[in-house]
């Protein structure tokens, strides 16, 4: 198996919905158990099946769960993948590469979250989309350590409010409490098919935290690393091809970076969707944009 080594807020009248089960146990001291849940589905609208795309003869996930597995801070690592018939080689592959699967609803990503992590006991969940196969474990260790000093005063903390990691390294990291309060209160689509907008959007409401690059300078918006189409998979292929080595399997975001600007031909690949989002189409609906800002910048509570 792949492994790595207050209370309650009070629920509105009138909630959205009930709790499908019994509430997570109420917070307490001590360190929190804390589950990555790598979202992962074949049913892609963009680049259909990319997350088993072979990269030098192994599927990208398997590529992805190697990086993920050399955080230090994760206790366990779930795919959470749906309940489809047509994502059973994605549970096929997690069962060869002994990695925990959870199927869950194919398009309610806050329910599918919610209940990987209470399958597994988890105080907290670290929410990492499948579509980040080059993410830095240090992005994950950095964005999970501060959780955890900061445990359980702060509720959510991430590297995208602002981002200023390179695409394609999104760690967002948030209590089971709170994300059942999200259960139950969330009633856009967009909401529940992003588990974690209705949370990051209410400053006001959650305690937020937000973890930027180390390198001082924002790179969110010039390096996209993440994979949505073919072009992504064949500047994500060429850095694979040039960085990995069987000694030293989780090359840095710095390394990519370094590599990406030293060939602009390969960094070309895909910089035509340089910051397409999902966040573009909700930009009305979402309170915590800066006016003509495409990023979500909410005015986060930090020590």
């Amino acid at each position: 198996m792949i492994r790595t080594n207050g209370a309650h807020p009070r629920f509105e009248q009138g909630a959205a919905r009930e709790a499908p089960e019994t509430l997570s146990r109420r917070l307490g001291g001590g360190s929190p158990k804390v589950v990555g849940i790598i979202q992962a589905r074949t049913g892609s609208t963009r680049l259909p099946g990319k997350v088993l795309l072979p990269i030098a003869g192994r599927p990208v996930l398997s590529w992805m769960l190697e990086r993920v597995a050399a955080a230090r801070e994760l206790d366990e690592i779930v795919v959470a993948t749906t309940s489809l018939a047509e994502d059973e080689p994605i549970r096929a592959l997690a069962a060869d590469l002994g990695v925990l699967c959870f199927s869950g609803h194919p398009t309610d990503l806050l329910d599918r979250h919610l209940k990987a992590g209470r399958a597994h006991q988890a105080d907290a969940l670290v929410k990492i989309p499948s579509d980040c196969p080059l993410i830095d474990p240090r992005a994950i260790d950095l964005v999970v350590g501060h959780f955890r000093r900061n445990y359980p005063r702060l509720a959510f903390v991430s590297n995208l409010h602002p981002p200023t990691w390179p695409d394609g390294n999104d760690v967002e990291v948030l209590r089971v409490d709170v994300l059942e309060e999200a259960w139950c209160l969330a009633t856009r689509t967009f909401q529940r098919e992003h588990t974690t907008p209705f949370i990051w959007d209410q400053p006001e409401r959650f305690a937020l935290g937000n973890v930027s690059s180390p390198t001082g300078h924002d790179f969110s918006a010039t390096h996209r690393l993440t994979l949505d189409y073919q072009g992504d998979f064949q500047l994500i292929a060429e850095v694979f091809t040039a960085l990995y080595r069987p000694t030293r399997p989780a090359f840095s975001a710095d390394e990519i970076v370094a590599y990406l600007d030293a060939h602009p031909e390969v960094r070309a690949l895909n910089a035509r969707h340089l910051g397409s989002s999902w966040i573009s189409a909700h930009t009305a609906e979402l309170n915590t944009l800066h006016p003509g800002d495409g990023a979500p910048s909410p005015q986060v509570r930090t020590p």
